[in-house]
């Protein structure tokens, strides 16, 4: 077991089988040592976390924990592109936040937290990242959130 994984496994989390691809796409693409990964959905075992609209629906607290469970299986996807070793991650180089939203709703950073807090809780300053967070008034499957990473990689 990685590190990466023992400390996720400390917080209570374990990491599922990634997803596979919901139209004609790949999960993710790795070019020389950086890896892409496509948009991930707050899905564990299977079932959609926290469907709706953030500020209506969704309160924020639910949007930020919806927020981390993509950024878990950010993590998921990461370990196949990482052969298994998620010790290879040498850092998260940025995160694309997605939140599906009412109009005037403004705390889109704060609801995309989950993900970077996660992502700093289980790498250390590797975790440390640039990042956006928008909103969207509609998102695939009626997600609250979706999120897509790229990190580095040890070769």
């Amino acid at each position: 077991m990685s590190q990466v994984e023992q400390r996720l496994a400390e917080m209570g989390i374990t990491l599922p089988t990634p997803a596979a691809p919901a139209a004609n796409y790949i999960p993710f693409r790795v070019v020389q040592n950086i890896v892409y990964i496509s948009g991930q959905l707050p899905k564990q075992d299977g079932n959609l976390l926290y469907p709706g609209i953030v500020g209506k629906d969704v309160t924020q607290e639910e949007g930020y924990e919806a927020a981390k469970w993509c950024a878990v299986n950010l993590l998921a996807q990461l370990k196949v592109a990482c052969d298994g070793d998620l010790d290879r991650v040498e850092c998260v180089i940025k995160l694309g936040g997605f939140v599906q939203s009412t109009p005037d709703y403004k705390s889109h950073p704060e609801v995309i937290n989950g993900a970077s807090d996660l992502m700093v809780e289980v790498l250390g300053e590797a975790g440390r990242h640039a990042r956006f967070a928008v909103g969207a008034p509609s998102l695939p499957r009626n997600t609250s959130v979706e999120i897509d990473g790229i990190f580095a990689i040890k070769g």
